[in-house]
């Protein structure tokens, strides 16, 4: 393919990622379906290795399917039951799933701003725009406090180990999906640095051990 795939939707079931699958080739979106998350997209910082099905489109296509799903979305809206969750949420809770639009379904993030509007609340898409530009400013923010995995990752590649290796490499590459489709690194450039040199150690210990023992055995 003429442009690399990146994760869009993370779901828990099969079902639903082929659900989701379903409705973006039908309006001409390429997908790829996986059934893991890419240990290297994993961040230190509490990341649930909870296994997940993965819906990945082209970087590209990120805004067609987005609008694809907010159209779908107003669609079923009126179908909703009132004893659904979110009738139940204060006026700054619904203003809150606006705010991390990332964090919600399009479904919920619709039906919050129709609830919002019934209560009175003023809502256009200038603010909602302007919020999610923030937001993406905020999640653009490298990760921060890696000093504890750049202490272990030094001295485990000084060891040769190979969990020395991998601390390394993922300091060093690890990278992160914003809500637009844009890729960025997950850690600032001076972690990443620690990070490189963390792997290049360890690999360099593993081949001094290795040939050591070879050396001992001879």
């Amino acid at each position: 393919m003429a442009e690399n795939f990146t994760s869009f939707r993370n779901f828990l079931t099969l079902n639903q990622a082929q659900e989701l699958e379903f409705l973006l080739n039908k309006n001409n979106i390429q997908t790829e379906i996986g059934n893991n998350v890419p240990p290297v997209d994993t961040t230190f910082s509490g990341s649930s290795l909870q296994h997940q099905y993965e819906i990945k489109i082209a970087p590209s296509d990120f805004e067609k399917a987005e609008l694809l799903l907010e159209e779908f979305a107003e669609n079923n809206i009126n179908e909703i039951d009132k004893g659904y969750y979110l009738f139940d949420f204060t006026n700054e809770d619904l203003y809150e799933v606006l705010i991390k639009s990332d964090e919600w379904n399009i479904f919920d993030y619709k039906l919050a701003q129709k609830i919002l509007k019934e209560r009175g609340k003023s809502i256009d898409l200038e603010m909602l725009e302007s919020l999610k530009k923030e937001r993406i400013k905020i999640l653009s923010q490298p990760e921060e406090n890696q000093k504890p995995w750049i202490v272990a990752g030094y001295i485990l590649s000084f060891l040769g180990g190979a969990l020395g290796i991998l601390i390394g490499y993922s300091l060093w590459a690890s990278k992160k999906t914003l809500p637009n489709g844009q890729r960025i690194y997950s850690y600032k450039t001076q972690d990443r640095n620690h990070g490189k040199t963390i792997f290049y150690i360890g690999i360099i210990a593993v081949i001094f051990f290795l040939a050591l023992n070879i050396l001992i055995e001879i």
